[in-house]
């Protein structure tokens, strides 16, 4: 049976529902997977980067650390993508394991400064990729794909483990 506690739902359903999309898109051609659509950031391979890019860009500020240059504009292939999105996960359960979710953080962003709780990063962080992930589905239907990967909380949910 998946976790109840809701972070650790929220981090394990992220990390699956990405994964089912590498592994769709692992299927797919290299055209395929970089043509370009007129929604999200453009292209699979550029949202699904997007989607690890924010994990690890908001993992940074949950360190404490220097932002690392975004990995926007590099072209990877899926098993890069697969280790980043671990490495991401992994970082971001470290990060909420060893903070108090209350703690506040500010981050500057476009020369304005913004201040968070520890559990409003986390909570978006681990959202985000849900409403790109959908902008992924939606290109993979336009591209006739049948067998579209699960991404819902309760298709994880009832996965038998």
């Amino acid at each position: 049976m998946p976790a109840s506690e809701p972070l650790e739902i929220l981090f394990k359903h992220n990390h699956w529902a990405t994964q089912q999309l590498l592994d769709a898109c692992a299927a797919l051609t290299n055209e395929q997977f970089h043509q370009h659509y007129d929604m999200g950031v453009g292209t699979l391979h550029d949202t699904i980067v997007h989607i690890i890019g924010a994990m690890r860009g908001w993992g940074d500020l949950l360190a404490l650390r220097e932002f690392r240059p975004r990995p926007e504009g590099t072209n990877y292939s899926i098993d890069d993508l697969r280790t980043m999105l671990d490495d991401a996960t992994a970082e971001l359960t470290s990060s909420a394991a060893a903070h108090p979710n209350d703690e506040i953080l500010t981050r500057e962003r476009g020369g304005k400064e913004y201040s968070f709780t520890r559990g409003a990063v986390l909570t978006h962080v681990t959202t985000h990729g849900m409403h790109h992930r959908a902008q992924c589905l939606n290109m993979l239907r336009q591209i006739d794909i049948e067998n579209l990967p699960q991404s819902s909380v309760m298709e994880w949910t009832m996965i038998d483990d």
